[in-house]
């Protein structure tokens, strides 16, 4: 539970500074399980290639801020189901979960080692309702459990968007949105995208960006209008290989 955590009380008091200077006002017992995050993301980090990022300010503004930053565009419903795709070592999904605990969360993530530690958290964390896949989105996308019954899918993984389209719009319902973190600079990716986001049963509705760090970060969000047809996600590899 939060009260057997170990975590970093200095830590813990930079990261409420900078979420208020931010304009988020978090549970003291959140930000106890976002200092454990860290601390456990460092540890781990140090046996494998989990992030670039090792400064106490970049791990605030450049994972747990803008993982939240869907907070600002978005209200979430209780009890969604919301599936990060490429999550990585968890961002966005993590933070999200745990500031909206009831989000019913799918980590998925190909690389073993990662989904590994997503394990890990998870139950260092103590968090339920979140289950990881240690799958290919390709693979994932076709499965009829998983296949168009997810609310959310969201992606903070580099890659353009017209091929992270095609791993995250098969999940989603009629109704539900795609949400890509993409750079401020998106113009000539959303160009290219078109077409595949329309092939997928998708239409781009808004593009965010986040005003407080205009050079940082850009939320583009793309609605599910009508089912995706049955070839997509094609097999594994040509998404990236032949984007649409």
């Amino acid at each position: 539970m939060v009260n057997s955590l170990i975590y970093d009380s200095n830590f813990s008091y930079l990261l409420k500074a900078r979420m208020e200077m931010r304009g988020f006002i978090v549970e003291d017992e959140k930000l106890e399980q976002l200092s454990a995050y860290r601390r456990e993301l460092m540890e781990w980090n140090k046996i494998m290639n989990l992030t670039s990022l090792t400064e106490d300010s970049d791990i605030i503004d450049k994972h747990f801020i803008d993982s939240l930053l869907l907070f600002r565009y978005e209200k979430l419903k209780d009890n969604m189901r919301i599936a990060d795709v490429g999550t990585g070592a968890g961002f966005p999904g993590i933070p999200i979960k745990i500031c909206k605990s009831d989000v019913q969360l799918l980590l998925l993530e190909s690389i073993a080692k990662k989904a590994r530690f997503l394990s890990h958290i998870v139950g260092i964390l103590a968090l339920e309702g979140v289950s990881i896949a240690n799958q290919r989105a390709e693979v994932l996308g076709q499965m009829p459990e998983h296949r168009e019954s997810y609310d959310i899918a969201v992606a903070r993984c580099v890659a353009p968007l017209r091929t992270l389209a095609e791993y995250c719009l098969p999940l989603v319902q009629i109704g539900g949105k795609f949400i890509a973190y993409k750079g401020q600079d998106i113009e000539m990716e959303l160009k290219e995208a078109e077409s595949a986001i329309a092939e997928l049963g998708g239409k781009l509705v808004a593009v965010h960006r986040d005003e407080s760090y205009p050079d940082r970060r850009a939320l583009v969000f793309i609605e599910k209008q009508k089912r995706t047809p049955k070839q997509y996600p094609r097999r594994v590899g040509l998404p990236a290989k032949r984007p649409l």
